[in-house]
């Protein structure tokens, strides 16, 4: 067995790059590539520290935020043509420097926008399990590759032209995912090579291979994110929800406000989220919304979802203690749903903090979950969905958030 104050991940993240510009800072699903990473690394059981390597200013800061710990690569390791094997190299040395030297390494690609923790786990567990050198993560494919011959005739690959055998039929083969590889440090150091020596293969769901290498990429990234699973399960939820909590303008509206030539203010509030709240007021959830707002529209549509409101809460961290201690909720048990920065310290206060999809950047990195629903888009509804899977499992979710992370930075280690 290997513990996981062993296994340590790395992050490769410059602030370059021809196909992208910025890439590793560009966003899916409302939250950068390097979060997105970063948010997996940490919530894997496996991995006991997380390091993001890179030349970039913004970027450290964006790696420092979402709880990774940053090494400062030189400037001469982050052109286009520097291996990623001399950037791990330089980072285990940077570590081997500071008395960190874990037995086994993790090099996690932020180029691949789903990986999940779990990816993590499976290629380290699988090196461990197959007494292997080196590990990394595939997928099943089933392709017919084809090449171009000296003369530009195309040729079979893997195939004989005139053959068309079915799927089933085919020898198995997989397709490099490009976003996970686990390998024993001192072997590493010594091929100087990922892989090297018996090599171990983890299946991933093919789903999670995608990676960014150009603009239309991302274009179909942000697409999938809409239906595929967050990066962080939501298995983060506290292991017993004492209550919801949710900020108004940006979760339950979409941000934006409607103004009639006589001065009168409306919003656009989604039904959806309504039916999803509904179902959790039947369940008997304490839910209260609590905004800084003192339009009357608040309380009119909390009284329409037979919601508790309270408006006007300039100190708002304050009115959630309050709130909190005159009804016995212990705050690691309550899920906080905000967008904008004055929910920060409520986020940072309770068991689980969540963003909608288009919250401002730093709410997304202090959140514990980022959802991949925008505010007044369904977003409630999504994390309603979430804490009613929660209950109807008998409250069989992960322990509280911030204890499971301490003050390393946001994300969470399911159980």
């Amino acid at each position: 067995m290997i513990a996981p104050a062993d296994v340590a991940v790395i992050i490769p993240a410059r602030g370059g790059s021809k196909g992208v510009p910025r890439k590793n800072l560009r966003a899916v699903g409302g939250v950068p590539l390097i979060g997105r990473a970063v948010r997996a690394a940490l919530a894997a059981r496996s991995a006991g520290s997380v390091w993001v390597s890179t030349e970039d200013g913004e970027v450290a800061k964006v790696a420092a935020a979402f709880g990774a710990r940053v090494i400062s690569r030189p400037v001469e390791l982050a052109a286009d043509d520097t291996s990623s094997e001399a950037v791990l190299l330089h980072a285990l040395d940077t570590l081997d420097a500071e008395g960190v030297r874990p037995a086994v390494t993790v090099f996690v690609q932020c180029t691949a926008p789903f990986i999940q923790a779990e990816d993590i786990d499976g290629v380290v567990n699988q090196l461990v399990r197959d007494n292997a050198d080196s590990a990394l993560a595939a997928a099943y494919f089933h392709g017919f590759l084809w090449e171009k011959g000296p003369g530009g005739d195309a040729r079979g690959v893997d195939h004989a032209a005139g053959e068309r055998k079915r799927r089933q039929d085919l020898a198995r083969r997989y397709l490099e995912a490009g976003s996970v590889y686990a390998f024993r440090t001192e072997g590493f150091r010594a091929a100087r090579t990922r892989f090297f020596g018996r090599i171990a293969l983890y299946e991933i769901p093919r789903e999670r291979c995608w990676e960014i290498d150009d603009e239309s990429d991302l274009v179909v990234a942000e697409a999938l994110a809409r239906v595929l699973p967050p990066a962080v399960s939501p298995a983060v939820l506290p292991g017993r929800i004492g209550a919801l909590i949710l900020d108004f303008d940006g979760v339950l509206t979409d941000n934006r406000v409607m103004v009639t030539s006589d001065g009168r203010e409306g919003v656009l509030c989604n039904r959806s989220d309504g039916f999803g709240l509904g179902e959790l007021r039947d369940a008997g959830l304490p839910m209260l919304i609590l905004s800084k707002e003192r339009d009357p529209v608040v309380d009119v549509r909390a009284r329409k979802l037979g919601i508790e409101s309270i408006t006007g809460a300039d100190d708002k961290l304050a009115v959630l203690k309050k709130w909190l201690a005159e009804r016995g909720i212990d705050a690691a048990d309550v899920v906080y749903v905000g967008n904008d920065v004055n929910d920060l310290e409520c986020i940072e206060h309770v068991g689980c903090g969540v963003a909608v999809a288009d919250a401002q950047q730093r709410v997304r990195a202090a959140a514990d979950l980022v959802l991949r629903c925008s505010g007044g888009a369904g977003a409630v509804r999504e994390v309603s969905d979430m804490i009613l899977a929660s209950l109807a499992g008998g409250q069989r979710g992960a322990r509280a958030c911030k204890s499971a992370v301490g003050p390393s930075g946001p994300g969470c280690r399911p159980t």
